[in-house]
């Protein structure tokens, strides 16, 4: 049922440019529908977001500075009122309406304790957040806000969604964060090879996972994409470059931390790992669970990870992240299209308008500049 709703899905917003396909008119405007986040007590906070608004062309009033203690964690109250409060009033000082927050590394990933929200869910709903947020109830009570962009088949606005889609440019080393945008602005619509790894766990909370895994794989298959599942009870690394992945990583009992290193992708690649922990930090660490920040340095261009313990139903649904890209949705569409829920725990890595499969322009055509055209839905491909 979930790959017919896909493939009957409409077609996608208009071309934001990732790469060569749009970067003029649609990508000046998408810049300003963007807000950078600066952390000016973190001197990598710092060198990333400027390097970000020079390459992407942000304006320089939608940079925000904001001064908060860097580190993995960040109390309530500072929190609301070190960030929460200047993103807030940027937004609303904004000339242009803003749709798209972009936080940079050095600026904190979780509120509170061990369980804390993530901070980028908190600033998905920031103009309904009055106070500083609570810890997270447990998951017998557990009631995150249901995400209203959920298997969205239309643009994004903030006005419409009555929400932000948030986005960060995190990474172990600058180097990598300057690696994950140039990526971003290099990626191409080619149609390169998504890998899929399922695992054999059976156990209750598992098997929807498992079979959103398995609809990912026919879904794209079915749209002409190439996909490949690995070996019946293998954790496995293909020897191509990938334009996609999913895995439970190191929840695979068979998992591979030599197989998981040797994953390399393509400009524009994006992945999901069903790991609880999977971006409780950006530091190298080999204790604990399997990181997304080892796939950043791999060179995937968007990934989602989460701050402390989500639960299964607040994982991403890796058969609409694959096919909202793949129709042309940007990356931050995309991720937040496959995602159940908001004010979470989740954080979602890349750049927010990167956009390979955006429809490119017929080449006989002559360009329409005029207001109107950049308003006009333009068919994607099946």
């Amino acid at each position: 049922m979930l790959v017919a709703a896909l493939l009957a899905a409409a077609a996608p917003p208009l071309a934001a440019g990732c790469g060569p396909a749009g970067a003029d008119t649609a990508g000046t405007a998408d810049a300003a529908r963007t807000l950078v986040v600066i952390n000016d007590e973190s001197e990598e906070s710092r060198l990333v977001g400027a390097y970000y608004a020079q390459r992407r062309g942000i304006p320089y009033a939608n940079v925000v500075r904001v001064r908060v203690a860097p580190g993995d964690e960040v109390d309530a109250t500072d929190f609301y009122d070190d960030l929460l409060v200047p993103v807030r009033n940027a937004i609303r000082t904004s000339l242009t309406p803003i749709d798209f927050i972009v936080l940079t590394k050095g600026v904190p990933l979780r509120i509170g304790g061990r369980r804390g929200y993530s901070v980028d869910g908190q600033l998905v709903q920031l103009d309904s957040i009055h106070a500083p947020p609570v810890e997270p109830p447990t998951m017998t009570d557990a009631l995150p806000t249901p995400n209203p962009y959920f298997a969205a088949s239309t643009p994004f606005t903030s006005a419409r969604y009555g929400m932000y889609l948030v986005t960060r440019l995190d990474c172990y080393e600058v180097t990598h964060c300057r690696a994950l945008v140039d990526r971003s602005l290099a990626a191409l619509p080619e149609r390169g090879l998504f890998f899929i790894n399922p695992s054999l766990d059976a156990r209750p909370g598992y098997i929807e996972l498992q079979r959103n895994l398995l609809d990912a794989h026919v879904l794209l298959e079915t749209r002409g994409f190439t996909s490949r599942l690995a070996s019946p009870g293998m954790f496995e690394a293909p020897v191509e470059q990938l334009e996609g992945y999913a895995s439970w990583g190191s929840n695979d009992a068979r998992f591979d931390r030599d197989a998981w290193l040797r994953l390399r992708f393509r400009a524009g690649a994006i992945a999901e790992t069903y790991v609880s922990t999977s971006a409780r930090t950006f530091s190298r660490s080999l204790a604990g669970q399997s990181l997304v920040a080892d796939l950043v340095e791999s060179g995937v261009t968007g990934v989602k990870g989460y701050v402390s313990e989500p639960y299964g139903y607040a994982l991403a649904r890796v058969p609409i992240l694959f096919d909202r890209y793949t129709r042309g949705f940007t990356l931050a569409e995309s991720f937040y299209a496959a995602s159940p829920v908001i004010r979470w725990k989740d954080v979602v890595i890349g750049d927010p308008l990167c956009r390979p499969f955006a429809p490119a322009p017929r080449a006989d055509a002559v360009r329409d500049t005029s207001p109107a055209a950049d308003s006009a839905a333009t068919p994607g491909r099946p």
